[in-house]
């Protein structure tokens, strides 16, 4: 049974402003900046690699409206980024989090038990002072505070502006990331809500189990955590015995372990964003034509056309304040594990939670045809 909270029950140990960025590993970042720009319009924003005298690594910086992508790819089989290509494949490592000094946060962290990977380091040049350091979370997922209120660079130390020739394609009105969703390994999902509350003081919002997600084949827990200011949310997913394999199962098989299973995209037109990403080829999870033949009576009066809904697949849920509408692409590489969320909400704080069953559904359709189910 779901259970939800909007009270504040954590505490807050240092200040998390938003999401920062962020960071994929990809085998062919530059390829990938391609399709993120000419899928999803993402715009050119910064780059460093040899041209800017870093030897190991390439970083292209992608910006629309307010949100950040980083692609990297390891020049060398040194680089620990090459490790971690051949385990999970392209898929995001850092989630980076914007505060008010990146050392405090770690020591914070580090205070109540967080494994350390960078240390705090602030690099200076003639635009100010840029922070960063990163601390372990689940699988080889990592979290970066980045403290960068004093830097007017364009984005970091070692970087310039990244100049790419023009692609023309629709806006797809996608603002900034809502929230980034993990799964994790059978009995692991409460560990990780218990690490976010003792290490980053986050509260749990809301709590699913096997009987709010399933099909006759297979179920899953979810549970949210979030920061006080409720910029960042982090869904993290963990499999629930079923007769079949779940979705979260295949994911964890293909990825090797524990990591990002999508990232959701807000939008102030969901209408205009999927019109936009289908024309730009996106592929998006099929929703059958007989979820929308009650749904103005499941989720009451609503200000959009329902047969325009209908026509571009998007689910609506509603609960106590107000209503979300949403879609989910199918994976954007050939392991099944990340996928992208377009969300526009309208009031309502949640997670679509009366889409799940309709959601898992089409999950397993997918599955099937993989052979996965």
């Amino acid at each position: 049974m779901a259970l939800i909270s909007t009270e504040w029950n954590g505490t807050e140990y240092f200040p998390i402003h938003d999401f920062h960025h962020v960071e994929y590993f990809a085998g062919n970042a530059k390829q990938a900046v391609h399709y993120y720009r000419s899928a999803f319009g993402f715009e050119p924003y910064a780059y460093c690699g040899p041209e800017t005298g870093v030897r190991e690594k390439v970083s292209y910086v992608l910006k629309k409206n307010h949100q950040f992508f980083v692609f990297t790819t390891p020049l060398s089989s040194d680089h620990p980024g090459s490790d971690w290509l051949k385990k999970h494949g392209d898929g995001i490592y850092d989630i980076a989090f914007s505060v008010e000094c990146d050392k405090t946060a770690f020591d914070s962290c580090l205070s109540r038990g967080a494994e350390g990977i960078q240390e705090p380091i602030v690099q200076k040049d003639d635009n100010g002072e840029y922070g960063k350091s990163s601390i372990k979370t689940y699988g080889d997922t990592i979290h970066s505070f980045i403290y960068d209120s004093n830097y007017s660079g364009l984005w970091a130390p070692g970087f310039a502006a990244l100049n790419l020739p023009d692609i023309t394609c629709p806006d797809t009105a996608l603002i900034t990331i809502d929230h980034v969703v993990g799964n994790v390994e059978t009995g692991k999902m409460d560990e990780w809500q218990e690490f976010y509350e003792r290490i980053f003081g986050f509260t749990t919002f809301v709590r699913f189990d096997e009987t709010d997600i399933s099909t006759q084949y297979s179920s899953l827990k979810s549970i949210v955590v979030r920061s006080k200011n409720w910029k960042v949310k982090l869904p993290i997913n963990e499999p629930a015995k079923g007769i079949k394999k779940s979705q979260i199962e295949e994911y964890l098989d293909f990825n090797e372990g524990a990591g990002v299973q999508h990232l959701a995209i807000l939008t102030g037109d969901i209408i205009k964003s999927i019109t936009a990403l289908r024309t730009n080829g996106v592929d998006f999870l099929d929703v059958p034509d007989t979820y929308y033949d009650d749904l103005e009576k499941r989720v009451g009066p609503i200000d959009e056309d329902m047969a325009v809904l209908k026509k571009l697949k998007i689910l609506v849920d509603r609960d106590e304040e107000g209503y979300l509408l949403q879609l989910f692409t199918k994976p954007l590489e050939d392991r099944p594990t990340l996928f992208i969320e377009i969300i526009q909400r309208k009031g309502s704080r949640g997670f679509g939670q009366g889409n799940f069953q309709a959601l898992f559904e089409s999950i397993e359709r997918e599955q099937e045809l993989r052979g996965n189910l």
